[in-house]
C-alpha cells in the first residue's frame, strides 16, 4: 500500500504524522512511505532519516494526496487538504467535526473514508489515540495557565505556586479524564491549591485514594462550579464527550464572578470548548480578554511540544496504521471493533452519530457499510 505522510500546514503545527522509526517497520510490511519533504524538520526529523529509514521523500502535498491510498496527519485536514482527497482514498487523523461543519462537508463532498483518532476505542472504554496527547495537553494547560496569571499577559500577578506566607494559587479543573487528571497532577506538583469536580462519583473516590486531602474534589454541579468560580485563579476545561460538542459549563455571566485577571485555558476547545466565550486560537495569538477574564484556547496545544507529542502520539497510532495497511481499511475494521470506532465518514456518508446529530445531517449505521 502506498502510505502518504504530508507536512502540517495549520498555524504552528510542527507535529508528523510517523517518525522514521514508525517508516521502517511499515517498509518492512511491504508497504512504500511517501513523506513530503521537510515534513519533520521543525523538531528535527530530516529527509535523510526518513531516507534511511525506506521512505521516499516528495516535493510537495499535492504529491502526496495524489498517489497515496493512505493519509496519516496529525491535524484534522485544513481546506486546502481536505479538497485534495479523492474517493475511496484512506485518512487517518484527529478530525474533531462535531463543531466543525465546513470540514464536515469537505470530507463527505470527497468521497474518502476518515476514521478519527480521537473516538478509537479500547476495551477498557478508553480513547487509546486521544489520551497521549490529552496527557501532554493537561500538563501544558498548567504551563500555560501559569504562564498567563502573569502581569503582563493580562492575569492577576499570582504565581501559582505562590511563596513562604504567601498562599499558592487557586485552580479549578473542570473534569477528571485524562485531561484532567494530568492537569491535577501538575499543578499539585507546583504547589497550587487544586479542586477537581466530575460527574463520576467511582473517580472522584479513585482520585481521592490517590491524592489524599491534597487534591480537593467535587461532584460536578453548576452550583458546585459557581461556587468555586469566585476563588479560583486558573479554571481548565478539561471535559469531554466522544465525538460530539463539548457541554458549555461556564457561560458568559459567570464570568462576573471570577477575579479579575483570573484564567480561563479551554483544552476542550477541538470539541467547541467547555465555556460559553470560548473561540479557537494560535500559538501565534494564543489568548484574548472577556470581561477581563483572559481565555486561553490554543486549538492544537500538544504542538506546543511537538516533538514530544510526535513521538508520544505515533507510538500509540503505529498498531492501526500496520492495521490499516496489512489488512486493508475493510478488514481492520471488520476485525477490530476499536478501530472500527474510528469511522466518522464514509464516502459521502456520516457513520458516527454524534456528529451526526451536532450538525443534524443523516445518520448512517457503521454495520450496513462493513457487512459483504
Amino acid at each position: 500500500m502506498d502510505i502518504g505522510i504530508p507536512k502540517e500546514i495549520k498555524n504552528h503545527e510542527y507535529r508528523v504524522g510517523m517518525t522514521p522509526g514508525g517508516v521502517k517497520e511499515l517498509v518492512r510490511d511491504g508497504h512504500r512511505l511517501l513523506v513530503e519533504t521537510h515534513a519533520g524538520a521543525a523538531i528535527g526529523l530530516s529527509d535523510e532519516q526518513y531516507r534511511a529509514a525506506g521512505a521516499e521523500i516528495v516535493a510537495d502535498a499535492g504529491e502526496v494526496f495524489s498517489r497515496a491510498e493512505l493519509i496519516v496527519k496529525v491535524k484534522e485536514p485544513q481546506a486546502e487538504e481536505y479538497q485534495r482527497l479523492k474517493p475511496d482514498q484512506v485518512l487517518f487523523t484527529y478530525l474533531h467535526l462535531a463543531p466543525d461543519l465546513p470540514q464536515t462537508q469537505g470530507l463527505l463532498d470527497s468521497g474518502c473514508i476518515a476514521i478519527a483518532y480521537e473516538t478509537v476505542t479500547d476495551r477498557s472504554g478508553g480513547l487509546p489515540l486521544l489520551a497521549p496527547m490529552s496527557e501532554v495537553a493537561g500538563r501544558m494547560a498548567i504551563q500555560a495557565g501559569a504562564h498567563c496569571l502573569e502581569k503582563a499577559r493580562g492575569g492577576r500577578g499570582v504565581l501559582l505556586g505562590g511563596v513562604p506566607g504567601v498562599p499558592p494559587a487557586r485552580v479549578l479543573v473542570l473534569g477528571g479524564g485524562v485531561v484532567g487528571i494530568n492537569a491535577a497532577r501538575m499543578a499539585l506538583g507546583l504547589g497550587a491549591d487544586v479542586t477537581l469536580v466530575d460527574k463520576s462519583l467511582a473517580r472522584l473516590k479513585e482520585l481521592d485514594s490517590l491524592y489524599g486531602p491534597a487534591l480537593k474534589t467535587l461532584y460536578s454541579t453548576s452550583d458546585a462550579i459557581e461556587a468555586e468560580l469566585p476563588w479560583a485563579d486558573l479554571v481548565v476545561g478539561a471535559v469531554l464527550i466522544p465525538g460530539a460538542a463539548a457541554p458549555k459549563l461556564i457561560t458568559r455571566a459567570m464570568l462576573a464572578l471570577l477575579p479579575k485577571g483570573a484564567v480561563l485555558v479551554d483544552v476542550a476547545i477541538d470539541q467547541g470548548g467547555c465555556f460559553e466565550t470560548s473561540k479557537a486560537t494560535t500559538h501565534q495569538n494564543p489568548t484574548y480578554m472577556v470581561d477581563d477574564i483572559v481565555h486561553y484556547c490554543v486549538a492544537n496545544m500538544p504542538g506546543g511540544v511537538a516533538r514530544t507529542s510526535t513521538f508520544a502520539l505515533t507510538n500509540a497510532t503505529l498498531p492501526f496504521v500496520q492495521a490499516l495497511a496489512n489488512k486493508g481499511w475493510r478488514q481492520a475494521l471488520k476485525e477490530d471493533p476499536h478501530l472500527a470506532a474510528g469511522l466518522n465518514v464514509h464516502k459521502g456518508h456520516i457513520v458516527y452519530q454524534a456528529v451526526a446529530e451536532a450538525h443534524q445531517l443523516p445518520f448512517t449505521p457503521l454495520d450496513k457499510l462493513l457487512k459483504g
